[in-house]
């Protein structure tokens, strides 16, 4: 009976999962010695291949850039036209051919021996031309390609992006990189939007509907109105004390005008921490079901509001 297409998929992704297992249990001394390499570089690391090999070092530069190894990815084609200028001392190539065989890479690999930069090569034939030249080798086991004819790079191209995101992940834990570092390289998006603190969102002191707590409800009204938030902040000996909402004055519309805040405020109010994460402060708005939040300090004092609408144009929610 004919394989269904659920049946190719699950041989195609459990293939290719084994082949992952193998690799990280073939890892050896090699991969600390090309953390350690990458580490030691005063420049750039240049990640570099042909075809598939080409795609997948693309991706393994972007990660690497993203995660706080600078590097980039050099076409070797291009290489052999000029772009050799963008490969120099200081820098450490990381070249990928699963033959390692790959002609197109025969200028980029005589630039790195001519002007001594290091090289870290990954190819599955021990003896190729990469490994024989590369100062670090990093062997990917050989194995079935998942397409059952042995001629579509899958195994072998998912076993190399895996072995370049554990270089990332490596070097990453190393630096002590974190989620603050990550979003300065991730400021747009879906990703930005997600790291982005209540800081970023927040409008500042100038934008503050804030007012005393023996202020007349009138000129309470009158701020509400000027700043458009729906809310005034209560302020007593400069600490937020309390807040007027929509909700609060529809409580006690009787006799309104005549009362001070005071009298018509919620005490202690809801803030949050302008160090927060801006997904937090939605899910707290949620949560409460509030369309905004003051952002105070430690000692209560008003820095900021965030409003819900800040945080969906902002990507999230």
């Amino acid at each position: 009976m004919a394989p269904t297409f659920l049946s190719t998929a699950q041989r195609v992704i459990r293939t290719e999962a084994a082949a992952l297992s193998v690799l990280a249990d073939g890892l050896g001394p090699e991969f600390d010695e090309a953390v350690s390499l990458i580490l030691s570089a005063t420049g750039r690391v240049i990640v570099s291949g042909m075809g598939k090999s080409g795609h997948i070092a693309r991706k393994i530069a972007a990660t690497l850039a993203s995660t706080g190894t600078p590097a980039h990815f050099v076409h070797p084609a291009e290489a052999s036209h000029g772009d050799l200028g963008m490969v120099a001392r200081g820098d450490v190539a990381l070249i990928l051919s699963n033959s390692g065989e790959t002609p197109e890479l025969a200028d980029l690999i005589a630039h790195t021996r001519r002007f001594q930069i290091p090289m870290i090569g990954i190819a599955s034939v021990q003896n190729s031309n990469l490994m024989r030249q590369a100062d670090v080798q990093l062997l990917l086991p050989k194995l079935e390609e998942a397409c059952g004819t042995g001629v579509v790079p899958t195994t072998s191209t998912t076993i190399t992006l895996a072995l370049g995101d554990a270089l990332a992940i490596a070097l990453m834990e190393h630096r002590s990189f974190t989620k603050d570092h990550f979003r300065d390289f991730h400021p747009g998006g879906k990703l930005g939007a997600r790291l982005s603190k209540v800081r970023d969102l927040m409008h500042g002191p100038q934008a503050l509907p804030l007012v005393g707590v023996d202020q007349s409800m009138a000129d309470t009204l009158l701020t509400m109105t000027e700043k458009g938030f729906g809310v005034a902040g209560v302020v007593g000996d400069e600490t937020l004390v309390g807040i007027v909402t929509d909700g609060d004055i529809r409580r006690n519309l009787d006799g309104l005008l005549e009362r001070k805040t005071r009298d018509v405020m919620t005490p202690n109010p809801l803030t949050i921490s302008p160090d927060a994460l801006a997904e937090r402060a939605i899910a707290v708005m949620n949560d409460r079901k509030v369309t905004s939040l003051f952002v105070t300090n430690a000692d209560r004092r008003a820095l900021g509001l965030i409003h819900i609408h800040d945080c969906l144009r902002a990507g999230l929610g």
